[in-house]
């Protein structure tokens, strides 16, 4: 009998150990220097060879005899040799490249991926389009789309939030829109070893630092910070900060010299603000009406962020709304008022708790990455605008400041994401699903993407491939040292896209002609190189790989967002037009855009607690990032399943709600609106402002007729309900968090949830 061995390996929650006996991982072991490690990487060991496992290339039958677009999420799955798929797949893309051309082509592949920095699936894919002509790409992120548009325009790009210790040494209150839900924090993209949030807001809180947050969920906010929490309507947060923003100055407690020496455009702001322009001050009784809370509640918060050293904070959920733009630029325009930009400790920040690395001091040492070479294709879309692009080729739309048109896209091909997962109005999704000549997926378990793709290539888990974990937020390189061979037939990313390379003709210039060890040699090199020019010496690979990881050195200085431009703002003058903080943006402006002004504004959204459809819809939807997974990822782990209610995700709901719905816990109930309904199991809980239900996203869509648009998911998926519209003409953002919906009991026997077994093979 062979003794167990243990192999050093990471992943997005957190570098571990993995238990390897008889040539299966049987366990995983928190990494030892690992503060506060995540539990997310218990549910590895049970999904390596879980029943949705991926074991061999699958095709869908009616592709696979006559290239038949319809029938995808309904039909049966064929099993081919590698050697058919990938000559399916090269035919495929020489076909649509020659009659349609590169930009016909989607490289979409949004998502997680791995925490390998070589293993990544869409570098790997984009380096292999790129290789092929060139695709049509896409820009911005889910998570972040509307900071990454709006930012730039207001404060310049590269700006970093300021770090936990300056929090701590310097901070006297923090203000955080959308709370700081530490659940959240257990991820990283490209895996840490060490998990740091909870210490950094321990290590505040002992300092002294208080606490305001304003969210509709207890739940967002650590109870040791004992913080104060202001419960209001979801999507008000902008006119709860117009109304603190108009108490400071009717009350004088604005920072007149800093605005006039920091910042470009109050005075076009100011007159908005104390309703010259439109009859309405935005006044804490008028953000009061909003938003729910009480007006002298959002007096007094004004008067104590004009007293103290106070950090503007607000989560990514603020601009994942309709409007999303408007909560980041209106929050810095809140902190340019209080003075506090640039000051350790105070001013603005965004993502605080939302990922694990922010908040850590810049290692200023880039993680090691292969390269994805140059795309000789233009066209590309915001990245939540996918059904747009599928079902209106030659459409054109705004995307700040620029006119993009909808190329006509007859393949899609996608791995390291799962856009069933990440996509709103899953409905609208499948319709558009239906329009490309062939979808091409790589996954390792059957979620939706792969049930509804024409070509299905079995990739392997991080533990079936070596690689290296990093990322410049952390202090750790981690060794991903292979633990066990390839389920079934699986291959790795690098070999499939090596592969196809050789088909099409440009197999040596992907590869150049390094083997798996080989490229991790050389990437590993570069950031080694790197790191000896900021005076840090790391060991050779061999030496690295040896020890399982390298660690650098603890002392780093601390981040303090917009410093320089503060201490000298002619020398460090700001990436924008004016080179100060805009508060009013000519750009912006001269867009000319509807729906996102010059300068910050409250605009009503589409659906929230106080819009005409309430009536009909009396709950808003707050589809949250889960606990006990990343996304999607590991839906079939433990950690994921042992949450599950009723065998289905379970939606939080004020007792009051479900009492007046007859509703009680651990029921099944029938979540709808106009565009979908769902099956969720009820858990009552008076941690929810009433009025609105919490229901996380990233259970596995599992409709009860495959393949039918309008089909009930009997599992819990929140995209079902929420909706596909763009944030504005500015950004393009999803807006997830803008959502109104009812819950019934579900009456009679509740249908199977069926997504976690294979679907039919022929």
């Amino acid at each position: 009998m062979s003794a167990s061995r243990r192999v050093t390996h990471s992943s997005h929650w957190g570098a571990f150990q993995a238990v390897v006996d008889a040539g299966r991982v049987v366990a995983t072991q928190p990494f030892a220097s690992d503060p506060d490690p995540s539990p997310l990487a218990d549910s590895l060991p049970g999904a390596i060879d879980h029943p949705t496992r991926i074991r061999q290339p699958m095709v869908r039958a009616g592709w696979l005899e006559g290239r038949a677009r319809s029938g995808r999420g309904a039909e049966p799955f064929v099993a081919v040799s590698w050697e058919r798929a990938l000559e399916l797949v090269a035919d495929e893309l020489l076909r649509v490249r020659s009659e349609h051309g590169n930009e016909s082509i989607f490289g979409g592949s949004y998502g997680w991926a791995s925490a390998g920095r070589l293993h990544h699936a869409p570098t790997l894919l984009h380096r292999m389009l790129n290789g092929f002509g060139g695709f049509t790409f896409s820009v911005n992120s889910y998570s972040n789309a509307c900071g990454e548009v709006i930012l730039p325009h207001v404060i310049g790009r590269g700006q970093r939030s300021t770090s936990w210790p300056s929090i701590a040494e310097h901070g006297e209150l923090v203000v955080a829109f959308g709370g700081l839900a530490l659940k959240n924090s257990q991820v990283q993209s490209g895996g840490c070893g060490e998990h740091t949030v909870a210490a950094g807001l321990r290590a505040a809180r002992d300092a002294g630092v208080e606490f305001v947050c304003i969210t509709p969920l207890l739940d967002d906010v650590a109870d040791f910070l004992d913080a104060q929490v202001l419960m209001a309507r979801p999507n008000t947060d902008v006119a709860i900060m117009l109304g603190l923003a108009h108490t400071l100055v009717a009350e004088g407690l604005h920072d007149r010299a800093f605005l006039a020496r920091y910042c470009s455009g109050f005075e076009q702001f100011l007159p908005y603000l104390t309703g010259e322009t439109d009859g309405q001050p935005k006044d804490a009784d008028w953000a009061a009406a909003v938003s729910g809370l009480d007006a002298e509640a959002i007096r007094s918060l004004a008067r104590r962020m004009a007293r103290h050293r106070t950090l503007v904070a607000c989560s990514l959920s603020t601009q994942r709304q309709d409007h999303g733009e408007q909560s980041y630029w209106m929050a810095i325009v809140l902190a340019a008022m209080l003075g506090q930009l640039g000051l350790p400790g105070g001013g603005f920040g965004a993502g605080y708790a939302a990922v694990n690395g922010i908040g850590n001091p810049n290692l200023r040492v880039r993680a090691p990455k292969l390269g994805a070479g140059r795309n000789p294709v233009t066209s590309f879309i915001p990245s939540s605008r996918i059904s747009d692009l599928l079902l209106e080729p030659g459409r054109t739309i705004d995307y700040d400041g620029r006119r993009l048109q909808f190329p006509d896209i007859r393949l899609v091909y996608w791995c390291g994401g799962n856009p069933f997962h990440h996509h709103q109005d899953l409905n609208r999704l499948l319709r558009a699903w239906q329009r490309p000549d062939a979808i091409i997926v790589h996954e390792i378990w059957w979620t939706a993407s792969a049930r509804h793709a024409d070509i299905v290539l079995p990739a392997t888990t991080t533990l079936e491939r070596n690689d290296i974990g990093a990322n410049v937020e952390d202090r750790f390189v981690i060794a991903m040292q292979q633990a066990i061979p390839p389920v079934g037939d699986a291959r790795n990313d690098y070999d499939i896209m090596a592969g196809l390379a050789e088909r099409l003709g440009f197999g040596k210039e992907f590869t150049e002609e390094r083997s798996e060890m080989d490229w991790l040699r050389h990437i590993y090199a570069g950031t080694a190189e790197e790191a000896a020019r900021q005076g840090v010496e790391m060991p050779d690979f061999d030496r690295f790989w040896a020890d399982g990881w390298f660690e650098y050195p603890h002392e780093r200085s601390a981040t303090v967002m917009l410093q320089p431009f503060r201490d000298d703002p002619e020398a460090n003058a700001l990436r924008t037009p004016t080179g100060r903080v805009e508060i009013f943006s000519e750009a912006i402006g001269g867009f000319g855009y509807d729906d996102c002004p010059g300068h910050p504004v409250w605009q009503e959204p589409a659906e929230w607690l106080g819009a005409p459809l309430a009536e009909h819809f009396p709950l808003h939807l707050t589809a949250t990032q889960p606990r006990t997974r990343l996304h999607g990822q590991l839906d079939c782990g433990v950690a994921s399943q042992a949450s599950k209610v009723a065998g289905r995700e379970p939606i939080v709901i004020h007792p009051a709600d479900a009492a007046a719905r007859e509703i009680a816990e651990g029921d099944v109930v029938r979540v709808f609106n106009e565009r979908g309904a769902c099956l969720a199991g009820a858990v009552l809980s008076d941690r929810i402002r009433r009025s609105v239900v919490q229901l996380a996203t990233g259970a596995w869509y599992d409709p009860l007729e495959p393949g039918r648009v309008g089909a009930l998911c009997v599992h819990g998926n929140p995209n079902v309900l929420t909706r596909d519209v763009g944030s504005s003409k500015l950004a393009q953002g999803p807006t997830a968090h803008t959502a109104l919906v009812e819950i019934e009991r579900f009456e009679g026997e509740p249908p199977a949830v069926r997504v976690f077994a294979p679907p039919p093979t022929s």
